[in-house]
C-alpha cells in the first residue's frame, strides 16, 4: 500500500502566470490562479504548479556541478512538428542536433530543462 499520492509537480521560476502559460500552449489545460502560485489544470487530472521564487538561478545543462534537478519528459507524435512549436513559444534548444535520437532537450522560458520525446 502507498504512503501517499503524488497531488502536483511544482516549478519554482521568476514569473509563475507566464511560465504556466508557456506549459498550458505546450500541453493543454487551464491555467488558475494569480501571484505566487499558480495552477496548470492538465487534462487527466493531473497538476503542474508554479511558485515565484525570488532570485531564481536556473539550471545548467549539461552540467555535473550544477544538477539540473529534475527535467520533465513530453510525449509527442512528430518530433519536428513539436519542436517547431516550442520554439515558437519561447524554448531553447538545448540538445537538438542528433537527429537520429528518439528524445531532444530544451529550456523552457525560465530555464528548466524538458525533453520532447517520440511516442
Amino acid at each position: 500500500m502507498a504512503v501517499a499520492e503524488l497531488g502536483a509537480v511544482v516549478l519554482d521560476c521568476p514569473d509563475p502566470r507566464a511560465l504556466a502559460g508557456f506549459y498550458a500552449e505546450v500541453l493543454g489545460g487551464s491555467v488558475e490562479g494569480e501571484g505566487e502560485w499558480v495552477d496548470l489544470k492538465l487534462p487527466g487530472g493531473r497538476t503542474l504548479a508554479f511558485q515565484a521564487a525570488p532570485g531564481f538561478v536556473p539550471p545548467r545543462w549539461p552540467a555535473p556541478d550544477h544538477s539540473q534537478q529534475f527535467h520533465l519528459d513530453l510525449t509527442v507524435e512528430d518530433l519536428d512538428a513539436a519542436e517547431r512549436e516550442v520554439l515558437a513559444l519561447g524554448a531553447k534548444p538545448l540538445d537538438t542536433e542528433d537527429r537520429a535520437r528518439t528524445f531532444r532537450v530544451y529550456a523552457d522560458p525560465a530555464g528548466h530543462p524538458f525533453c520532447l520525446c517520440a511516442g
